[in-house]
């Protein structure tokens, strides 16, 4: 979400410049761009559900 709002003030070019910068992919900073000017962002989620790192102890049960 930051990295796409700073993408708006930067204007054209904003999504490549700032994912150089933070070492991001730009379609990620597109993503929150578009999510921001759309206005469907969920301030509770950070991620969807299921994704992130599986836990160690189901990965490679005892």
């Amino acid at each position: 979400m930051y990295a796409g709002l700073e993408s708006l003030k930067l204007g054209r070019g904003g999504d490549q410049r700032l994912a150089e910068l933070l070492q991001l992919d730009p379609g990620t900073v597109a993503r929150g761009r578009k999510q921001l000017l759309a206005q469907e962002v969920e301030w509770e989620r950070v991620r969807k559900p299921g994704a992130g790192r599986r836990p160690v102890e189901k990965k490679l049960p005892k």
